[in-house]
């Protein structure tokens, strides 16, 4: 069957909807959605449905565009706040953690395959393997984690988080770079160090200057459509990542930063773009995951599963945890053994690793489709075993933080001229000790309350109103400084806060 746009769109759509509907069974089951969807791109190309990819170009393309607008969106959705205190241990991870993360698993490989009759790898063509596998991708876990409202202790989510969005640029460069020497024959110190230093610095620099301009724009054009904001920032994201890679910067680190620099920044109809972006990068996962399985043919993965289950098991019990408690020596203070643990637990392989194996594939790079295979064999048995059981092995180790509360109205906004504080408050049993109604809570003047959420249900209250344990109430405020106090006053610790000024 001839491969035309009705066709593509036809199958796809019927792929994407299937995989959404289904998305529901995956959380109950603990797995990834993502995971579900590159089964779904793995059945479609080696089924009935015969929708073969095996253009590596193409899949290419779309991942660099996919990863282009998710790490944006990383970025964006990172409250600086939260990572400040941890910059130094989630830099360390997503630099140094992948160093050795590459090199003790393209060490094992090049071992491993020397038990092989008829396949053997080289030593830089090993570390390349390695290398490409050496990043991790946290935006399953946390799609697990908020659909089941866990919180973890000790900052574990924002290292995390930071982790996975920095880590990616590490990953890249060391393919980069072990392609270039594979290919040359001789690896040069000077050379690699150079090339090491320009992507980062260069990266580092134009993400937040370019950032900043993003800004710059979005607060200063008046443009006919609060809409079109998104799809000016979206082209930023894009101009930001090919020039950044065009001077020789490293894109994916420039996206990346740049997106903490205006998710962090006052900027016009910022939850709209907020909401856009998160729905945009959803939609770039599915169809980088469903593009990906395409590429590959189950019997591909059957041929290296021995292997590449070994090598999986290598990364997930000694090569992680060997990373993450080496590079996090420096930071004795910073997380306890068990959250060490869990870090090492939480390091899973996803879209980024198969893509980076698209680069040795385009390269011609001997036995780089063999890499390939394994590399995608590992990302499901990680995604799998990993993914399968992030909050299992958060409970067992006495991780969840159940003193948190998920936020009930994370959603609401107020359009840019109103200039006040929206706040959301969860009561406690001395909140209603001396008087259970809304109109006994002490709240000062200027303040309403907009609405109570209980048992999943919402409605507007008044004075009158009945309050209990548990409740989450809506206020908003144009006296910010006045309902801290009140707060003291009512004993509540437990609420967040949100200006709009």
């Amino acid at each position: 069957m001839p491969v035309t746009a009705e066709f593509l769109l036809l199958y796809g759509s019927i792929l994407v909807i299937f995989g959404l509907f289904l998305s529901k069974a995956s959380f109950k089951l603990g797995m990834p959605t993502l995971l579900l969807f590159l089964g779904i791109g793995i059945f479609a190309g080696s089924g009935s449905f015969g929708i073969e990819l095996n253009n590596p170009d193409v899949a290419q393309f779309i991942g660099v565009l996919a990863l282009t607008v998710i790490l944006f969106s990383g970025g964006m959705d990172t409250d600086f706040k939260d990572i400040r205190p941890v910059i130094g241990p989630g830099a360390a991870l997503a630099s140094i953690g992948v160093l050795i993360t590459a090199v003790l698993t393209g060490t094992f490989i090049y071992y491993l395959f020397l038990l092989f009759d008829g396949i053997s790898l080289t030593y830089p063509q090993a570390l390349l393997c390695g290398a490409v596998m050496s990043s991790t991708d946290s935006a399953s876990v946390f799609s697990i984690l908020r659909s089941k409202s866990v919180q973890l202790k000790q900052r574990l989510k924002p290292t995390l988080e930071f982790e996975s969005g920095s880590n990616d640029p590490m990953a890249f460069l060391l393919t980069i770079l072990l392609i270039g020497v594979i290919q040359a024959g001789e690896f040069n110190t000077w050379s690699a160090l150079l090339l090491l230093a320009q992507q980062l610095i260069f990266g580092t620099i134009l993400g937040y200057v370019l950032g900043k301009v993003a800004v710059w724009m979005l607060n200063r054009f008046v443009l006919p459509s609060t809409s079109l904001y998104s799809i000016l920032l979206l082209a930023c994201s894009s101009f930001i990542f090919a020039a950044t890679s065009k001077v020789g910067g490293n894109g994916y680190l420039a996206v990346y930063i740049a997106g903490l620099v205006v998710g962090n920044a006052r900027i016009s109809n910022k939850k709209t773009i907020a909401n856009f972006f998160d729905g945009f990068a959803w939609l770039w996962q599915l169809i980088m995951f469903l593009t990906l399985g395409l590429l590959v043919n189950a019997k591909d993965l059957w041929s290296v599963a021995i292997p590449a289950l070994l090598i999986g098991v290598f990364i997930i019990f000694i090569g992680r945890p060997l990373s993450v408690f080496l590079t996090l020596l420096p930071f004795p203070k910073f997380f306890t053994l068990k959250a060490k643990a869990y870090i090492s637990w939480v390091g899973l392989r996803g879209a980024a690793p198969i893509i980076f194996a698209t680069y040795p594939w385009l390269a011609c790079v001997e036995h780089s489709q063999l890499i390939f295979h394994i590399v995608f064999f590992i990302t499901l048995v990680s995604l799998v075993i990993q993914g399968g059981t992030v909050t299992y092995m958060a409970d067992k180790l006495d991780l969840i933080d159940r003193s948190k509360k998920e936020k009930k109205f994370a959603s609401f906004d107020l359009p840019d001229e109103i200039k006040s504080a929206l706040s959301e408050i969860i009561v406690n049993k001395s909140m209603i000790e001396k008087g259970n109604k809304l109109k006994d809570l002490p709240l000062p003047d200027h303040t309403l309350a907009l609405m109570i959420q209980r048992d999943g249900h919402y409605k507007i209250p008044k004075g009158n109103t009945v309050l209990k344990e548990g409740d989450h109430v809506l206020l908003i405020s144009d006296d910010e400084e006045a309902l801290l106090e009140s707060y003291e006053e009512l004993g509540i610790t437990t609420y967040s806060l949100e200006r709009n000024t």
